[in-house]
């Protein structure tokens, strides 16, 4: 082999070594960055499971009170009229 083989063969895998280390560099970072995708939408679930617990209770609370404040209302309304009537 010519030393220009040589020299050749020698650039050729010292670039090739290093492109392998950087893969595995970044391998391992996409492993990390993929973990971590993972740990945010699992708390992005749980965080939207809490809201819509916490929303469907407060439609159960206020749901009644606004139908007693809405009849409240007109009750309020007739005994005025009744008192205003009977004055």
């Amino acid at each position: 082999m010519s030393p220009a083989a040589e020299i050749l063969v020698i650039i050729l895998s010292v670039a090739l070594a290093i492109f392998l280390i950087l893969g595995i560099i970044l391998l391992v970072y996409l492993i990390r960055l993929s973990a971590e995708i993972r740990k945010v939408t699992e708390t992005a679930r749980k965080t939207f499971d809490h809201v819509e617990s916490a929303v469907s209770g407060v439609s159960r609370i206020t749901s009644p009170l606004f139908i007693a404040q809405f009849v409240g209302g007109y009750v309020n309304k007739f005994l005025k009229k009744s008192k205003k009537k009977g004055e």
